[in-house]
């Protein structure tokens, strides 16, 4: 015997394939053998390798079917061998193995190997415990009562009955599913005694299986043990074994595939360790579930760390394992890179997850204290578990680690994606147990409150089945009583999600809770309130329907039951005496009442109970028709108690005790009947429709004449049935008694069963219903049957298993969804088999006929049982057929293949019927609220109703069907057949435009991603249709579509938000984008943070594309309800907020700030920093916008329009997509000038809307591109230049602006440049007017941005913040001495600006810089520049407000208020010339103000003098200037007596009377008063005044001042014998000070020229009026400085400059000082700034090798204005030949 002695596996397979050859003609002679069978048997018992294994169960299957009865000799021998190899995995094994043992099972009787079959099934391992079980129905199924005696069955049922309490799933399936055909073959009878102990549910689920079950010769599905196949199939073929990378059992799962893989299915065999087969579960199947994965439970042996090691290291880098234990954290981060490169690398078969998962276990394992490691760790466990065999061994290992670690901050999100993986993997119950269990064992309530959260996710995510509720419960109230809040609110939480599956029963069990937790849970569970559970996104089947949906729908009530299973049931039946039921029943009322009283305290007390209770049904029932109506609904209100405290057990009462409260609903009192409605109504819930439709007992009611009687049912019928998804046959019993009600005398019972016939009618199809009026007489007939064809028109389709028709589905849990796959639907034509089949439908439909199940049965898929099983369960009226063919299944008298021939005739015409008029009629419908307006949160079936009698008339009645059907998959099917058709019917589909368009808003509140993909696709294909066909869609579409497409745009999903946006982009080319704008604004409203920041950024996108004009209801409110989303808590909504508002800036400038109006300090500076940035990015190409927004620009491409003839007009589309580059782009490269925008034309046009020119797409480019080849430095390309700019363009110097307050420095650099470029050219100066304040706003924000980033950031190389200084600075210089321009700066412009050069000039950073010093003179000078040429009235304003902000701020420095009041003393200086074109009113008001906040009091405990003082200079200086008229403007202040100003006004008007000749010495030391002295005082008196003021050294700088305005009043003045007396130095001194006023004052003209530095030596004695600062250059801390100081600073840029400074030491500074003309030192300083910028320039060009051009642009010189006019004007020729070759090109 070859087969097994030969030593070499190759050798014995050929042995076994040469018998296997021999077996299998369909005949073998009888013969001995004996040996062959011993060998066989010895292959299959002791073989290693599992194909010969597979290969001898099939030569022993040849041979038992070959030799039948004779083999019969060898079974006993064969069978335990087989029995106990189904510990095998492999399911080509185990298929084999089921063959062989099937067949041998034919050649012997059950008696022969009964023994052998027991003494396995106590076998330990429970696949062998699962397969012998399967291996007992499927000997069942062949079996007859004769051959199934008693004898028999106690053995097995007693072993059976071990099972179906084992722990493994699995095995109690194949137990129950055993016994249901024990029950079935041998009948109730028999078997009973033996189900003695059973519970009820499981009692329950044993009938159930039996009703499924079908005896060999009726096939019915899932027993189909077809012989010719020879492949026995058990019924429960939910799962496909195997680990999820095992190819066949994958086919399996997902296609309907042929036999063999079919029953390779069947197995059941639990897989090596691992991930479940994701290809079976559905949603992690539970201890009660049918489901695949669940037979993986197994647990891997525990490996020995040696042994984990060793496996580890031979996947794992050697260096990774020494580093595991590192004590340098860096190591052990290293080390978990590699680990986890390695995991990723590895394949799922060699990936040893035990091994790897002890390895990061091990020390430090999840003790690691550095958290990225640890995130790291966490990271790799979730890998492994996703990618590996993963089981629960290797879970407990690292569990608990997960669990310590789900609290921790930066850990915890990693902890519970590992987790998650790991539930996948080991399944949700047991992973959620284990988890739970941890969580509450240990003390931190963080990790207990994260557990719990997590929970509620997982169970949204896997579903709920076989969850174990009890334990939950158990921690859950552990987590109610905890102290930390955390943990309860988590717990709560963990309650409404499991309230979504499990439904008002869990609140049972929280009734002892304290009042204020029970209110919590109450208030948690109303928000779940009408939700229904999500469908599972994880650990689903992904396999097609048939058993596995049944196994689906039966799990769902599982969990009901469960539920309700929980509740502690109280046995009442002792409390039900005999004294009790004679009580009820005594003639006196009162004492039957005390009977009814008790029965209630006794339910009261139970709350629960068990549904044995004694005679009480009949003692209740003889109250139901007491005379006495009180105790007849004191009866009721008993029943209705009865109904909730038994729960779905009240089922067996509903015959003697619910048809008898039917009979009730026909009292005469309104009152009884309502009690009697709501208790059957309660009886319903718990029970179902079934027990009540079954029988005759309904019919017999609705016979009765009583017109309550059948008002009350029919309605109470018309109600239920909808709901129903099969009914019993009896229904058919009511039929005769509806027709007659239809003809009944009372008006009421006639409207009653019209609304109840199209529900009969949907259950028993026309046919019947038409059928059944042949007994009516002929009148009768013809008006029924009229009636019928009415409701056949309105006939619903069959529901989904909604939560109220599936009777124990408490709470209505959601089944989740299944794909039927796509091959099966195919093969089916149409009658795709419902995806959610009821169970109780299969019970409930009886089966009327097996023969015709069969056939249709065989009809449909010979092998597939699978598939089978499911098709026979619904053929009797499923809804998935659809009508046409239901109504015929229903009466299985035609097979499957003619309906479907008679359907594709149906398919042929027209889908959508063009019905004149017929949407204008149903606008006047809804606009006379004839119908519902389409205006709702979530669709309610008056709704759906109401659009299917829309549609009814104009959309084809099998694609209506579609429509809506309950399964998502004909919905797809239906979006499907609408594309194909919209083409050839577009007139078709904008005649049904409304309908479709509501419709298409109903699959927007569908779960399922696949419709809503397709409803998209479908929308985008129909908008394109529509604009091409130029429709509008009108206000009654809009309005009932777009609010609920926006809903959309915030799905959590990239993919759909991305296709929203795309469709509602389409949308505004069929419909007004100011009328869209509402309805998104609308949408920014919503509790959605995603959908809130989509609807903001399409806001912006609107704005961008088509103005401020599509803002609505006006532009201001508008941008003010988008403003308030910049405080928004989330940070994707603020961003958008900002963005969008940023993209109205870039459009509309600074107008976008009136606009929005006042914004919270914070949001402010949000918003002004994103302004700031959103320069930064320099725009690219125009084109690629063009490609992403295509009705955005207006269908022109950004080419075409740059190429058509001599000026394009469409610029404006192309500024666009620049500035959307701008905030959109990522990429920065370069953009040849050509392809800049041509500003000239820019304006011309606001968007032509089509132009075709598809003849100058195609020109040929080349020429464009030759001239700019040369690689151009990056700097250039930033934004459209101005050289070319012969017409003022609003739009692009916007654009230029925001780009100066861009953070990029070249950026902002570039654009200071082009603008101050524009302003040197006086033609062109006039295009900034308008654009002051933006241009400023700009300037101060990039201050801001250096002040705050800039000069931080220690990696920027300081000389570039002192170019940006310069450029700034500069261009600020040449716009302050242009006066038109200068004048249009608001006050709260100049008021940001001074502060930000105020600041600027107090940066001491700065002073640190090389050229620090250089930069705050000409800041120096700038803000001289700033207080002269401004508007006199906004700058003195800006000031006060300046002043007044400064003192108040605590945090501001005395320094800057110091500054500001010099500032001020500046402008008091100036009023004598600009009092006349001063708004006094206004500055009155602002001193005011500025008195109110700061009384005199107040102003005097300030710690210096000077605010005081300047003020009331400020104030005699305008009441000298004005006289008493100065009173006289005081006309904008509301309220005079609120600060002093006018009582101080009147002083100083009396005081200026009286003392006209006097000079005040004490109250006034403003700079103005040197003129009233002079006037009146001896001029000795004033010299020696003034010089001893420069002799103090405080007022030093004063007293010089004043000496020179007097000298210069008075010419003739002598102040020698004053100098005579003083020093040499001090002579000096004061010489030099003059020289240096002189200078400052009459050299203004010719500085402005020098690139506006003042000259070296302004600071040294400028007095404080005229505001330098002099201090600031020198010392920060603000005390003067010496003279010697300045000296020294002369010698140093004299030396700079070349100049000899040798013998300076020797000649006496004074006298040269004195005797040298002022020119020289002013000239030398200038010469030097020019030397050091040409010096600065020419590095600059090495550095970036900058041609003539770019030297140009960007000249560096502080205020670009060194450059020769002579090499700017041939940079401008340049540019414009380079045009001239461009258009010359183009020609």
């Amino acid at each position: 015997m070859q087969m097994e002695e030969a030593k070499k596996w190759q050798e014995r397979k050929e042995a076994l394939e040469a018998v296997e050859l021999l077996v299998k003609n369909p005949k073998l002679e009888s013969g001995d053998y004996a040996d062959l069978v011993k060998a066989l048997k010895k292959v299959v018992g002791k073989d290693t390798n599992v194909m010969l294994v597979a290969l001898a169960a099939k030569c022993l299957a040849g041979l038992a079917t070959g030799l039948r009865k004779k083999f019969g000799q060898y079974a006993g021998h064969v069978v335990p061998t087989i029995l106990e190899k189904f510990k095998e995995k492999k399911p080509q094994v185990v298929q084999a193995l089921q063959e062989a043992i099937d067949a041998i099972f034919l050649t012997t009787t059950l008696q022969n190997i009964s023994e052998d079959i027991l003494a396995v099934m106590d076998n330990k391992n429970p696949t062998i415990k699962q397969q012998t079980s399967l291996f007992i129905a499927r000997s069942f199924r062949h079996c007859t009562p004769s051959t199934l005696p008693k004898s028999l069955l106690k053995p097995f049922c007693a072993a059976l009955l071990k099972h179906i309490n084992d722990s493994a799933p699995e095995v109690r399936d194949a137990g129950f599913e055993a016994l249901g055909t024990a029950l079935k073959v041998a009948g109730e009878k028999a078997v009973n005694p033996f189900l003695a102990d059973v519970d009820k549910l499981k009692l329950d689920r044993i009938k159930e299986c039996a009703e499924k079950v079908e005896l060999v010769y009726g096939k019915k599905a899932g027993g189909a043990a077809e012989k010719k196949e020879g492949k026995p199939i058990t019924g429960k073929t939910t799962a496909v074994p195997g680990p999820a990378g095992d190819k066949e059992t994958k086919d399996a799962a997902t296609k309907p595939g042929p036999p063999k893989k079919a029953s390779a299915v069947k197995g059941g065999v639990p897989p090596k360790k691992g991930k479940p087969a994701m290809a079976a579960g559905t949603g992690g199947a539970g201890p009660k579930g049918k489901k695949g994965p669940e037979t993986k439970e197994i647990f891997e042996s525990e490996l020995s760390i040696e042994v984990c090691e060793e496996k580890a290291a031979a996947v794992l880098p050697a260096s990774c394992i020494q580093q595991l234990d590192s004590g340098n954290w860096k190591e052990r981060l290293a080390c978990m890179e590699e680990f986890q490169k390695a995991v990723e690398l590895m394949e799922r078969s060699e990936m040893p997850c035990q091994a790897l998962v002890r390895m990061l276990a091990k020390k430090p394992g999840w003790k690691e204290t550095n958290f990225q490691v640890m995130q790291m760790k966490l990271h790799i466990v979730a890998l492994i578990a996703q990618k590996g065999n993963f089981s629960k061994t290797s879970a407990q290992v690292v569990l608990d680690g997960l669990v310590d670690k789900v609290g921790d901050v930066k850990c915890g999100t990693n902890a519970k994606e590992a987790m998650t993986a790991i539930a996948e993997a080991c399944q949700l119950p047991w992973t959620a147990e284990q988890v739970v269990a941890m969580a509450f064992s240990q003390k931190n309530p963080k990790n207990q409150s994260e557990t719990l959260n997590w929970l509620s996710n997982a169970i949204k995510e896997f579903g709920f089945s076989g969850l174990n509720v009890k334990a939950f419960i158990s921690n859950v109230k552990t987590a109610l009583a905890a102290t930390n809040p955390a943990v309860r609110t988590s717990a709560i939480t963990l309650l409404g999600v499991m309230y979504l599956y499990v439904g008002p029963s869990l609140r049972m069990f929280f009734e002892d809770e304290k009042p204020a937790l029970l209110s919590q849970i109450d208030a948690e569970f109303e928000k779940m309130q009408g939700q229904t559970a999500p469908a599972p996104t994880r650990g689903i089947s992904r396999h097609s329907v048939g058993g596995g949906d049944d196994g689906e729908e039966e799990e769902q009530e599982e969990v009901g039951n469960d539920v309700v299973d929980l509740l502690p049931r109280t046995d009442i039946g002792d409390k039900i005496t005999a004294e009790l039921v004679s009580k009820i029943g005594d003639k006196n009322w009162k004492i039957r009442k005390e009977g009814l009283d008790e029965v209630t305290s006794i339910i009261n007390e139970a709350k629960f109970i068990q549904p044995n209770i004694g005679e009480l049904p009949a003692a209740l029932k003889g109250r139901l028709n007491d005379s006495n109506k009180i105790l007849v609904q004191q009866t009721l209100s008993i029943l209705q108690q009865l109904a909730t405290a038994m729960g779905p057990n009240i089922k067996q009462y509903v015959k003697n005790l619910g048809i008898p409260v039917i009979t009730v609903l026909g009292d005469s009192k309104n009152n009884v009947r309502a009690a009697a409605l709501a208790t059957v109504n309660a009886w319903a819930e718990q029970t179902g429709m079934k027990e009540w439709l079954e029988g005759e007992d309904l019919s017999e009611e609705l016979k009765k004449e009583n017109p309550f009687l059948r008002q009350e049912l029919l309605g109470w019928l018309a109600e239920k049935l909808p709901a129903v998804r099969s009914v019993p046959s009896d229904l058919l019993l009511c039929v005769p008694h509806l027709y007659s009600c239809l003809e009944d005398r009372n008006g009421d019972v006639r409207k009653k069963a019209q609304d109840a016939l199209p529900f009969f009618m949907m259950h028993l199809g026309f046919e019947k219903m038409a059928k059944a009026t042949g007994k009516l007489k002929p009148t009768s007939k013809d008006q029924v049957l009229a009636m019928l064809e009415k409701a056949k028109a309105n006939m619903p389709a069959k529901p989904a298993p909604p939560a109220k028709a599936s009777s124990r589905v408490v709470g209505g849990a959601a089944p989740a969804k299944f794909q039927p796959a796509s091959a099966f639907a195919d093969d089916l034509g149409s009658n795709t088999v419902e995806s959610k089949p009821d169970l109780k439908k299969a019970k409930a439909g009886g089966l009327s006929s097996k023969t015709k199940q069969s056939d249709v049965n065989s009809n449909m898929s010979k092998g597939n049982a699978r598939l089978s099983k499911a098709n026979t369960s619904l053929s009797k009226g499923s809804s998935s057929l659809t009508k046409s063919q239901s109504v015929k299944q229903v009466q299985g008298k035609k097979v499957l293949s003619k309906p479907s021939l008679k359907e594709e005739d149906d398919k042929s015409g027209p889908i959508f019927i063009i019905v004149p008029n017929g949407k204008e009629q149903r606008m006047r419908e809804e606009k006379a609220l004839k119908v519902l307006k389409w205006n709702f949160t979530t669709p309610r079936d008056e709704y759906i109703e109401q659009l299917k009698t829309q549609m009814s008339t104009c959309v084809a009645k099998w694609l209506q069907d579609e429509m809506f059907h309950a399964d998502f998959q004909h919905h797809n099917k239906a979006l499907s057949v609408m594309i194909e058709h919209l083409e050839s019917e577009k007139d078709g589909v904008i005649s049904c435009l409304d309908l479709i368009l509501k419709w298409l808003t109903l699959r927007f509140f569908d779960t399922n991603t696949s419709v809503l993909m397709k409803a998209l696709e479908y929308l985008k294909l129909l908008f394109n249709l529509l604009s091409q066909e130029e429709y509008h869609l009108t206000e009654n579409e809009a309005s009932s579509f777009i609010p609920y497409l926006i809903l959309k745009v915030g799905e959590p999903k990239d993919v759909i938000r991305k296709d929203v946006r795309a469709i509602l982009n389409r949308m505004c080319l069929i419909y007004p984008a100011s009328k869209m704008f509402p309805f998104i604004m609308e949408g920014t409203k919503s509790k959605n943070s995603k959908q809130r920041a989509e609807c903001l950024e399409e806001l912006g996108c609107l704005v961008e594309s088509y103005g401020m004009n599509v803002c609505q209801p006006t532009p201001g409110k508008a941008l003010k309800e988008m403003a308030t989303h910049i405080g928004d808590r989330d940070n994707t909504v603020r961003n958008a907020a900002l963005n969008t508002i940023v993209t109205v800036y870039n459009v509309h400038g600074d107008q976008v700030f009136k606009l929005i109006g006042n914004l919270s300090e914070k949001d402010m500076s949000m918003l002004e920093e994103r302004i700031k940035r959103s320069a930064k990015r320099p725009s690219s190409a125009p084109v690629r916008q063009a490609e992403e927004k295509p009705p955005r620009t207006q269908s022109i491409s950004a080419n075409a329009s740059m190429m058509r003839k001599g000026q394009a007009e469409d610029m404006s589309s192309k500024l666009n997509q620049n500035r959307n580059m701008g905030s959109h782009s990522e990429t920065t490269h370069t953009v040849p000038r050509e392809f800049q925008l041509d500003l000239d034309e820019i304006e011309n046009d606001n968007g032509t809307v089509r132009c075709e020119m598809p003849a100058l797409v195609q020109h040929k480019l080349d020429d464009i591109f030759e001239p700019v080849l040369i690689p151009e430095p990056k700097i250039r390309a930033v934004s459209p230049h101005f050289d070319d700019m012969h017409s003022n363009t609003a739009s692009t110097i916007n654009f230029v602006i925001s780009q100066v307050a861009s953070g990029d420095i070249n950026t902002s650099i570039q654009a200071l440049t082009q603008i101050d470029e524009v302003l040197k050219q006086e033609d062109k100066a006039e295009a900034m007017s308008g654009h002051i304040d933006q241009f400023l706003i700009a300037t101060f924000m990039q201050l801001r941005l250096i002040y705050n980033t800039h000069m931080a950031d220690e990696k920027l190389d300081k000389e570039e913040i002192v170019r940006l200084y310069s450029c700034i600075i500069g261009s600020m210089i040449t716009l302050f001495q242009i006066e038109s321009l200068a004048r249009e700066a608001s006050t709260g412009v100049l008021k940001d600006l001074m502060h930000g050069l105020i600041t600027l000039m107090l940066d001491s950073r700065v002073e640190d810089l090389e050229e620090g010093e250089q930069v705050i003179r000409s800041v120096n000078l700038l803000v001289v520049k700033v207080l002269e040429k401004s508007d006199q009235t906004n700058i003195l304003s800006a000031l006060l407000v300046l002043l007044q902000d400064s003192l108040l701020a605590t945090a501001s420095s005395p320094k800057f208020s110091e500054l500001v009041m010099k500032c001020l003393w500046r402008m008091v200086r100036l009023l004598p010339e600009t009092i006349n074109n001063i708004n006094l009113d206004r500055i009155l008001l602002d001193i005011h103000i500025f008195m109110k906040v700061f009384p005199k009091e107040k102003l005097k405990q300030c710690k210096s003098e000077f605010p005081i003082r300047t003020l009331k200079t400020l104030l005699h200086t305008l009441c000298k200037l004005k006289g008493p008229k100065i009173l006289d403007h005081l006309t904008m202040i509301d309220n005079k007596n609120e600060s002093e100003l006018e009582a101080h006004l009147c002083r100083l008007m009396k005081h200026t009377m009286e003392q006209t000749g006097k000079a005040d010495k004490d109250t006034e030391k403003g700079a103005s008063r040197i003129e009233e002295k002079a006037s009146k005082a001896k001029v000795n008196d004033i010299l020696a005044e003034i010089f001893k003021k420069i002799g103090s050294k405080e007022n030093t700088k004063e007293g010089l001042a004043e000496l020179y305005e007097y000298k210069k009043k008075y010419s003739d003045a002598d102040i020698e014998p004053f100098l005579k007396n003083s020093s040499q130095f001090f002579q000096s001194y004061v010489e030099r000070g003059l020289r240096l006023i002189e200078t400052e004052r009459e050299g203004k003209g010719r500085i402005a020229t020098s690139t506006g530095i003042s000259s070296q030596m302004e600071g040294t004695c400028v007095p404080a009026s005229t505001h330098t600062v002099s201090s600031s250059i020198g010392n920060t801390n603000g005390e003067e400085v010496g003279p010697s100081v300045y000296l020294e600073r002369l010698k140093i840029l004299r030396q700079r400059c070349g100049l000899d400074n040798a013998k300076q030491e020797d000649r006496p500074p004074l006298t040269s000082l004195l005797s040298k003309p002022t020119l020289p030192t002013v000239a030398s300083s200038t010469d030097m700034l020019h030397s050091k910028l040409s010096q600065l320039r020419e590095s600059r060009e090495q550095y970036q090798h900058l041609d003539l051009d770019s030297n140009q642009t960007h000249s560096s010189g502080i205020g670009t204005t060194l450059a020769s006019p002579s090499s700017a004007a041939a940079n401008i020729d340049d540019l414009k030949k380079r045009l001239e070759r461009i258009k010359s090109s183009r020609k």
